[in-house]
């Protein structure tokens, strides 16, 4: 599936970063291994950084970290670096103060039905979020909640006002969430499978939406899917997750025409081309480790058609081509293993 390079992504690599994820690990109380381990991230203004992998790999919880969301309970954070708007926190024992939090960084959450409270009015949810962030009163709460529907595309924003979620369709909720999302002009949005549940029509809907006010307002966008559709359609730069760690990043024209982990390669292979009609899709051999049974070193190596001894040993993050970085021993393939055509 090539694609293709833009003007835009080569603006990006000269761009200094907006959010930047350092060093991220951690783990779920009563586990012995990592579910997220060294991950890093960087999100540049008026970029869309896509983070796909399996169900599982570590996606959304890397997500809820950096907003400080996971429970204290439940999980415990041994490592990870947060910079943003020159400022730094360590989120082993920091987490985003509330007034950026759903301000300045805003997220959209996975199921729109669960998130929005069937209790309350669509306008009373927006406002809210307006007025706890802003300090608006009510009534100019509820003009910016008409002005943000009318934004994202809902017809009658007026009317949309006094509906309540279940009045709604499934894109129309989650355009209701992006609109509370921007309500407060943020300059990161962090948005978790958006188009999760939707059909392809809505969610080509959903994806020129998020892609426009991206150019209108030049905030980054970290976007989390499993879909690849998704990710060549939106994403200027890709971070591959297999296992809670980062196993390639890059641009995503380089990530697509130049895959060089193998877990990339199988991810690529298991797509249906159009081009190809009725070719028989490759799979990824194995299953998913739990996180109880992560192997050492490489975690997909139980799984990866290359892998040695040497695989014992975790290789890290390197470049292989101009911001193109792989976690493999081997990478690039092409001058270590002969791979068939």
């Amino acid at each position: 599936m090539p694609v293709s390079g833009t003007a835009k992504s080569q603006d990006l690599a000269s761009a200094d970063a907006l959010l930047t994820l350092k060093d991220l690990t951690l783990r779920f109380k009563g586990q012995t291994n990592d579910v997220v381990h060294s991950v890093s991230l960087r999100v540049r203004q008026g970029e869309v950084l896509c983070v796909v992998g399996e169900s599982g790999c570590g996606k959304s919880v890397t997500s809820m970290a950096i907003m400080g969301l996971l429970p204290g309970k439940a999980t415990q954070i041994s490592s990870g670096k947060l910079s943003f708007l020159a400022q730094d926190w360590d989120l082993a024992t920091d987490c985003l103060p509330t007034e950026v939090r759903g301000r300045e960084i805003a997220m959209i959450f996975q199921e729109p039905m669960t998130s929005l409270n069937p209790s309350f009015r669509i306008g009373d949810q927006i406002a809210e979020a307006v007025q706890r962030r802003r300090g608006n009163s009510r009534t100019e709460a509820l003009e910016r909640a008409e002005v943000m529907l009318q934004r994202v595309g809902i017809a009658n924003p007026k009317q949309r006002l006094r509906a309540y979620p279940h009045q709604l369709s499934g894109g129309m909720r989650q355009r209701v969430m992006i609109a509370m999302a921007l309500a407060n002009d943020p300059q990161i949005l962090i948005a978790d499978e958006p188009t999760t549940a939707l059909d392809v029509t809505i969610q080509a809907q959903i994806l020129d939406l998020i892609r426009d006010l991206r150019d209108e307002t030049g905030m980054g966008t970290l976007m989390i899917t499993h879909d690849l559709g998704v990710v060549a359609e939106v994403a200027d730069t890709v971070a591959v997750m297999y296992g809670g760690q980062v196993v390639e990043q890059g641009p995503v024209a380089e990530i697509f025409n130049n895959p060089q982990h193998p877990y990339t390669i199988g991810l690529m292979s298991a797509m249906p081309r159009l081009d190809r009609p009725g070719e028989r899709l490759a799979i990824v051999p194995g299953t998913v480790p739990t996180i109880s049974n992560m192997p050492e070193g490489c975690r997909f190596r139980t799984r990866c058609a290359f892998a040695t001894a040497a695989c014992a040993q975790r290789p890290k993050l390197r470049d292989v081509a101009s911001e193109h970085e792989v976690a493999c021993h081997f990478a690039p393939l092409e001058t270590h293993v002969k791979v068939s055509a």
